[in-house]
């Protein structure tokens, strides 16, 4: 599951969403369901993570240059 790209696991995710949504599965089913979609969100974060990471450190200079900076937080 880690070697997901995001794309990948959002997608994976935005499906579990719409299944646990119609509520049409088992109670055993949707906690399946509900283990996998935590673990899709934790490879998101951390891919997600990981770019912010990049951005952080590819900011450049008005000479053209880069320099570290932190990503703006909202």
């Amino acid at each position: 599951m880690k070697n997901m790209d995001f794309e990948e696991a959002i997608g994976e995710l935005e499906a579990i969403v719409a299944k646990l949504e119609k509520g049409d599965i088992s109670l055993d089913a949707s906690l399946k369901q509900y283990e996998e979609g935590i673990k899709l969100v934790r490879v998101c974060r951390e891919k997600l993570g990981k770019a912010k990471s990049r951005i952080d450190e590819l900011t450049k200079n008005d000479d053209g240059s880069f320099k570290k900076e932190p990503f703006p937080e909202k």
